[in-house]
Order: structure tokens, then sequence, then C-alpha cells
């Protein structure tokens, strides 16, 4: 058990480390330690524990991050880099289980809808878009999505509340106002989306006074109940619309992954191996690790599911990042040196 939990707490600490755009320093020396811990799971007779345990102390004050050196990390770390160079080549789209994300969506949307039209709410479209803003790959994601658009839409209301006078002064101040917040909510939705939900609220109830000045109250409550009642009817068909294949979609990208390792350690083993083979080979194995994780991360977050084999996923990332490293020092030092950039 305390293996497994291992496992999944190096598994859970890859998640936001791969997902992260910029790698400056601070970020590398974390992805150093987490493979120093991989290392340690994988082999303990090899690891220092008092050095473990400072480490860890360090990351737990205020003090800068530990910075270890690369070592025994060198390879794993410069097939991570390669994996993250294929999944931003690569179009993921199809790793997504999209057979339940589109029935989540469909039902939510339209119970949302109704729901909303039996309450007597003046706009009940407000309740459908809600709902179908908070589908992500798995419950969990939805759940966050949800307790961000409400929140964001809360106080999105109240802001509102604070600029109707001024909006009110006339059309130029009612179109400067909604600038203001357009301007606001690009900047701020792809960075943090309560954030930018903070701008796209009083936008959405500004734009509704285009044909004429309107009872800031009346939108207020509406734009409230139809955001509580999108989100919470939402999320419930996102609960009942299970996702039990999930788990099923692990295993054969384990397979996937294990077999695209494989033939890239034949191809390395040969004595002359063809270019274009090995190349082949390096991107198949990237392909596979960077399925690996998104099916691994959309399964972590579904509810009513087996255990997951967190342990199996994550020594089969750190072999095929290790086999890719070989794949690049085979290729040559022209490769090694683009991977690296």
């Amino acid at each position: 058990r305390a293996r497994a939990a291992a496992a999944a707490a190096v598994h859970a600490a890859w998640q936001p480390l791969l997902a992260a755009g910029s790698r400056p320093e601070p970020r590398r020396s974390l992805e150093r330690l987490v493979v120093r811990a991989e290392i340690a799971l994988a082999a303990p007779g090899d690891t220092d524990p008092a050095r473990l345990r400072s480490w860890a102390r360090d990351l737990r004050g205020t003090k800068p991050v530990p910075r270890p050196a690369p070592g025994p990390a060198a390879d794993e770390l410069l097939g991570v880099e390669i994996e993250l160079a294929a999944g931003q080549a690569r179009p993921t789209s199809r790793l997504r289980p999209l057979l339940p994300l589109a029935l989540r969506t469909a039902l939510g949307c339209a119970l949302a809808g109704h729901v909303s039209l039996a309450l007597g709410v003046g706009r009940p479209y407000w309740a459908l878009v809600t709902a179908a803003a908070l589908y992500q790959a798995n419950i969990t994601l939805t759940w966050s999505r949800g307790v961000q658009r409400v929140v964001g839409n809360l106080v999105g209301v109240l802001l509102f509340a604070a600029v109707a006078p001024l909006a009110h002064l006339g059309p130029a101040a009612l179109v400067l106002c909604c600038l203001a917040f357009n301007f606001g909510a690009e900047a701020l939705i792809s960075r943090n989306y309560w954030l930018g939900s903070v701008c796209v609220t009083p936008m959405a109830l500004l734009i509704t006074e285009f044909t004429g000045f309107q009872e800031p109250g009346g939108l207020m409550t509406d734009r409230l109940v139809d955001t509580l009642v999108g989100a919470f009817v939402g999320f419930a068909a996102a609960v009942a619309v299970t996702n039990r294949r999930a788990g099923d979609r692990i295993e054969d990208a384990l397979d996937t992954a294990d077999r695209a390792r494989a033939h890239a350690e034949r191809l390395i083993a040969a004595e002359r191996p063809g270019p274009a083979a090995l190349e082949s080979a390096r991107r198949r194995l990237a392909a596979a690790l960077v399925e690996l994780r998104a099916t691994a991360d959309a399964a972590a977050g579904e509810w009513w599911q087996r255990a997951l084999p967190e342990e199996r996923v994550m020594l089969a990332e750190q072999a095929g990042h290790r086999t890719l490293a070989a794949t690049v020092r085979r290729q040559g030092p022209h490769l090694l040196e683009g991977a690296r950039a």
C-alpha cells in the first residue's frame, strides 16, 4: 500500500509539471527532484534517505527549491523534454473520451434549460451556457470548473451592480464599460478561468442593455439563478453519465507504450539502424507517452473507478523517457542539441 501511495504521489507531481508551459530553472529543479523520487521508489537501496528527507523539508519551507545535480536523472529528464515537444506538436483531441463528454453535455444542457424555463427565469439560455461551460475531461476537472464558474459569476454580478450607474449615464459610457470588461476577459480567461468569468459576467449583463437600459435587480437575479441552476444540473448530469471505460483505456495506452519502447530499443541495439526508422520509432514512442499521460490524467479524475495502476504508469513513463533519451543520443549530437533547445 505504501508503494502504491508513493507511485500515486509521483504521478500526481508530474501532472502540473508537464501541464505548465514555460520551464524556468526552479521547475527544472522540481523535475529533477521528482525523478529522484522515482529512482528511490524503483531502487530504495541506491538512495540516501537522509538527503531525500532534507530535500523534502526544504520544499515544505520557504527556502529556494533544492537544486540536485542531474546525475542519474539526466536521461529521464531529456526524455521528458522530448515528450513535451511531441505533445505540443501533436493534437490530442482523439485522446479524450468523447462519447461520455458528449452525453454529459447534451443531457446537462437540456436539463438546465428545462429547469430554468420551469422556474420562470427570464433568460434560460444563461443556464444552458453555464452547464455547457462546465464539462472537462473528467469529473474532477468538471467540479473545479463549476466552482470557478459560480464564484466568478457571483463576483461578476456584484461588479455589475457597482458599474451599472456609470454605464447608465449614456450609450458612450455603456460601450466603454463593455470594452473594458472585454479587454479584461481576453487578458484573464486563458490564465485563470474564474477571474475571466468575473469580467465576462458584467459584460454579458451590459450587452443585454444595448436595446435599452433595464432594471439592474432583475438582470442580477436572472443571472444568479441561471448560474446556480446550470452549475447544479450540469454537474449532476456529469455524475449520472459515468465513464467506466477510462480504466480500460489506461491498459491499452500502457500496451501501446510498451510496444513502442520495445521497438525503439531493438533499433537502438541494432548495429546500423536506418536513420529514418530510428526517427520514426522515436516519434512513435513520444506519441505513445503523450497518449499514456493524457489517458492516465483523464482516468484519475473519474469517480466510480477501480484502482488505477499508478505504479505501472510511473514505471512505463520512466522507462520510456530513458529510451527516448537513448534514441536521441543514438541519432547524433545535432538532434540531441535540437531536443534540448
